[in-house]
């Protein structure tokens, strides 16, 4: 169960990271689904064209939906850091910074969308799938330590 972000400013924070990511990610579907050609063009370079630009958008598109929830927005987050770490490994070992005289406009964007991922990340990180609980223990064990040495 998501946990409250108690302070104000962190709560922007993390809104304003989430919207980021989203916005990014989603004004990308229509690219990806439509088969526009540059995005044909990249995926055609990675040698997964077209199954991985369909996949890759019904990720992103999963992706935008969990980070527009609250309750959902870790688990968005931790998707979009592995879409990004897919993008940005992909630019830099095939595609290179700057594809189709982009300006490494795509390049830019996939960065920008994984900073905000592991903002998200860092701010809801007791709420991350599977190890958010590690967080709340490691916390109350730091806390037992420096009460016994009190």
């Amino acid at each position: 169960m998501p946990q409250r972000i108690p302070n104000t400013r962190t709560r922007i924070v993390a809104w304003i990271a989430q919207l980021t990511a989203a916005a990014i990610l989603a004004q990308t579907l229509f690219f990806k689904f439509t088969g526009a050609a540059e995005s044909v063009f990249i995926f055609e370079q990675l040698g997964v064209e077209p199954w991985g630009r369909y996949l890759t958008g019904s990720l992103e598109l999963l992706a935008v939906v969990l980070l527009l929830v609250p309750r959902t927005a870790a688990a968005g987050a931790v998707l979009v850091a592995g879409l990004m770490a897919g993008a940005i490994g992909s630019h830099i070992t095939t595609l290179g910074i700057e594809v189709q005289d982009d300006g490494g406009l795509l390049f830019g964007l996939g960065i920008v969308t994984m900073v905000a991922a592991l903002v998200i990340l860092a701010i809801r990180r007791r709420e991350i799938p599977f190890i958010g609980s590690w967080f709340d223990k490691a916390r109350s064990t730091a806390a037992d330590a420096h009460a016994s040495r009190a």
